[in-house]
């Protein structure tokens, strides 16, 4: 088989609707868009407008709540403490706190503090000191010799 040889499927693809070309392409003069009004202009999409219809968004019941301070924290899991740890890019010597996560690279910024999970295996001692963790992640750091210690983010404490 060469290269010219070779062709999509039959029905695999379509030629293109050129529109406003002319009258003898059925899609000429006003290309399919009537005559006037909003629609028949450039650089209109109407989502969701269902032509005076109620829209399906507003006819759906609303549910929930959206708590509006929530908290989101930045969530680190061991396995790549560990990782992190190998690779030189964290001390496990020192304390390891937020500063030193978002310093190494692990964790882009802060945001209401950082929460450690148990997901892949720890094998240095390691002293975290993070604003949450989870009960198997705080397991998993004294099994292998070292210490989690939960702090309140100076924010938080200040409300």
């Amino acid at each position: 088989m060469k290269l010219h040889e070779l062709s999509d499927n039959p029905g695999a693809t379509k030629k293109r609707k050129r529109v406003g070309r002319g009258p003898g392409s059925g899609t000429g003069k006003m290309g399919g868009r009537g005559i006037k009004g909003q629609k028949s202009r450039s650089g209109v999409a109407i989502n969701g407008y269902e032509g005076g219809q109620m829209p399906l968004y507003q006819r759906l019941p609303k549910r929930g709540f959206n708590k509006p301070n929530r908290k989101s924290y930045a969530v680190v899991n061991l396995g790549l403490i560990q990782k992190f740890v190998d690779a030189k890019k964290l001390d496990a010597t020192k304390p390891i706190d937020g500063a030193a996560l978002v310093a190494s690279g692990l964790v882009r910024r802060e945001l209401d503090g950082i929460r450690v999970l148990a997901k892949g295996d720890i094998t240095s001692k390691l002293d975290l000191h993070v604003t949450g963790a989870s009960k198997s992640a705080v397991e998993a750091v004294e099994k292998a010799g070292g210490s989690v210690t939960v702090t309140v983010k100076a924010e938080a404490a200040a409300e």
